[in-house]
């Protein structure tokens, strides 16, 4: 089955309803792509289930393949009574690629049969294969539309890619709404694919762009539609059309997605703009700005000192201190900082003093009781590679019961990479 396929009652349910003569449509209206890929394999798994399927009252019960008959690879005694002809849908997923190659013609004219014939496109017979590819290669583009997130969902098969390719060729080549209604698709890899082809198409603006990229949850829209807004920032009309898509960029909750519009402030030429970003919360946007700013010939090891000098304000400023500080001269600051009242400054400031390889194992032990446990897991962090040195009474006394969760995760954790068995 190459993946992607299985069966369960339910789809056992469908199949026998299509043979009473259920169209496949009503019978699978609104069920995901998956299901006509689930269909298929229920289909021959009937042939295992014969007393399933609907029969006339004239008709004898068939019997059941036995094991001989499956070793022989045949099938078990029957009367002389004819079956009739299974439904085209049924057909199309035959155990006998002959059968399913007959029944292709049926899909060139019934709409409701495509899912099926794009099953088939990837189908193990190559007879059947290569004709499927034939059929659904005669149809329009937009009649691929549909098909879009069965289509990609085949095409993880070894023998999927063909259908995929015919649809990105009609969403590149043919009209603009076309690639626009799929953009809305609930299906994740259906609304990337038309994301990306929109953005080679340029069909969407800087703005547009940058509002997808600030308001999305998916990580790839957020990388793809963030870097299609940098690229294009010098196509927007004006400043106050930079200045709208940069904000926009800038405010995003992603950090990836700021990161992308700081460093655009320098195509933009606006280094100075940076500045703010040295305390963000997160590194690669802090390094993001730095980079700005050196570009912009402006030293950030000033500023951060500066900043520093008051961390209530800005609590990001000590890691970044420690990203590009001096031990020598820096390591006081920020030890002065793990003292500090408020959690977040003290949480950067032991993130600072790791950037800056300044963790002192004796003075940073007492961390671990802070009553904050994002400083507790901070220290953690800061500490494993000391752990073999902390006396393991202290981390054992951090493991009782009575002790905060954050605490005694961290002592765990810790004897744990000191090599030491945990209690219990």
């Amino acid at each position: 089955m190459d993946g992607c396929g299985g069966y369960d009652g339910e789809t056992l349910r469908a199949v026998v309803r299509v043979c009473e003569g259920a169209s496949p449509a009503e019978v699978l209206d609104g069920a995901p792509a998956r299901a006509w890929v689930d269909f298929d394999a229920g289909v021959r798994a009937l042939d295992d289930r014969p007393w399933l399927l609907p029969r006339a009252p004239e008709e004898p019960v068939r019997p059941a393949r036995t094991l001989l008959d499956r070793l022989r690879g045949t099938a078990p005694s029957r009367t002389a009574h004819r079956p009739p002809p299974p439904p085209p849908a049924i057909a199309l997923c035959h155990a006998d690629g002959r059968v399913r190659e007959a029944a292709l013609e049926e899909a060139r004219t019934a709409p409701e049969l495509r899912p099926l014939l794009v099953v088939r496109c990837s189908d193990w017979a190559d007879p059947v294969r290569e004709r499927s590819r034939v059929l659904l290669a005669e149809l329009p583009g937009s009649a691929l539309l549909p098909l879009a997130e069965l289509i990609l969902l085949l095409s993880r098969r070894t023998r999927g890619g063909f259908a995929r390719s015919l649809l990105e060729r009609a969403l590149r080549e043919g009209p603009a709404v076309d690639v626009v209604a799929l953009m809305a698709h609930q299906d994740r890899a259906t609304y990337r694919l038309a994301y990306r082809i929109a953005v080679e198409r340029g069909l969407l603006t800087p703005a547009e762009l940058a509002t997808t990229a600030a308001t999305c949850g998916d990580v790839t829209l957020q990388e793809l539609c963030a870097e299609a807004a940098v690229a294009a920032l010098t196509a927007t009309d004006g400043e106050a059309g930079q200045a709208a898509v940069l904000g926009r960029l800038l405010t995003a909750r992603a950090a990836r997605v700021r990161s992308a519009g700081v460093t655009a402030l320098r195509r933009a030429g606006r280094h100075g703009e940076a500045e703010p970003f040295l305390a963000d919360r997160s590194a690669v946007v802090r390094a993001c700005s730095r980079y700005v700013l050196r570009q912009g010939g402006i030293d950030p090891l000033p500023l951060y000192r500066a900043l520093c000098a008051e961390p209530a304000a800005h609590p990001g400023a000590a890691a970044g201190l420690g990203e590009c500080g001096e031990r020598a001269t820096d390591t006081g600051t920020l030890w002065a900082l793990v003292e500090h009242p408020l959690p977040a400054v003290r949480v950067c400031a032991i993130t600072g003093l790791r950037a800056l390889e300044a963790v002192v194992r004796e003075r940073l032990t007492s961390s671990l009781d802070d009553p904050s446990p994002a400083v507790v897991r901070a220290a953690t962090r800061a500490l494993l590679p000391e752990a073999a040195g902390i006396p393991e009474t202290l981390l054992r006394e951090r493991t009782a019961p009575d002790r905060p969760r954050a605490v005694r995760v961290a002592a765990e954790r810790l004897l744990r990479a000191a090599g030491r068995a945990l209690p219990g």
